[in-house]
């Protein structure tokens, strides 16, 4: 089996990944749950997604390697896909971000993750009144970030990966939480759609991180697929 190389979602801590990992390897398979510049590792410049496709080329080495990617996991393996298929024997994607929307909604919170935090400080000078502004918006994490990473976050929520889905022939397997909120399943009927080589498995009571509350179902539907 080859080499599986794990990229995790928009997160500083990979402690609920253990069961899921756990899984994998009592199968046999050789995983890896690769920690990521600016989130589980140090970032010491602002990054965009280029800058994830080449450190994910390096990561890769010289042989082809399975990839499984959570969330923005995901979207950094499609732009990697893209340019390096090669590199690539399978591709599996659990509630993968990077498809762009512009209806009003997603307009408006994108406005406020952009101007929160400057607007935060003109607003009030009280961190409790700025704490709940953030919470309103629904972007904890760019409340936590440093300069850095914010300015890399909204590098990589404005890279819409959609144009690219249609130069990934690779075989793909996309896993679905059928209730999730955050990356809503009709993302995965786009991405399923576009990618020519792509299974769609839908985990029907699931939310965002199937992985964690479905493991067993999660895992058993990777080991069969590659």
């Amino acid at each position: 089996m080859s080499k599986i190389l794990i990229l995790h979602g928009w997160t500083y801590s990979t402690e609920k990944w253990g069961p899921f990992l756990n899984l994998l390897k009592e199968k046999g398979a050789d995983a890896e749950l690769l920690k990521i510049p600016g989130l589980t590792e140090k970032l010491e410049s602002v990054w965009n997604i280029n800058n994830y496709v080449e450190w994910l080329k390096e990561k890769a080495g010289k042989n082809r390697v399975v990839l499984v990617g959570h969330s923005n996991g995901g979207r950094i393996i499609l732009a990697f896909a893209a340019k390096y298929p090669n590199k690539i024997k399978n591709i599996v994607l659990i509630d993968c971000a990077g498809i762009y929307h512009n209806d009003l909604p997603i307009r408006l919170k994108r406005l406020v993750f952009k101007t929160l935090a400057k607007a935060g400080r003109k607003i009030t000078t009280s961190a409790i009144l700025r704490k709940f502004l953030y919470k309103l918006s629904r972007e904890s994490d760019y409340e936590k970030a440093s300069p850095i990473v914010k300015q890399t976050m909204k590098n990589l929520i404005t890279f819409d990966i959609t144009p690219n889905l249609s130069k990934v022939k690779i075989p793909t397997l996309i896993i679905w939480g059928r209730q999730d909120k955050t990356t809503p399943l009709s993302d995965g009927k786009t991405m399923h759609q576009l990618l020519s080589n792509s299974k769609l498995e839908v985990i029907e009571d699931a939310k965002h991180s199937p992985q964690f509350t479905h493991p067993e179902e999660v895992t058993k539907i990777i080991y069969e697929y590659i």
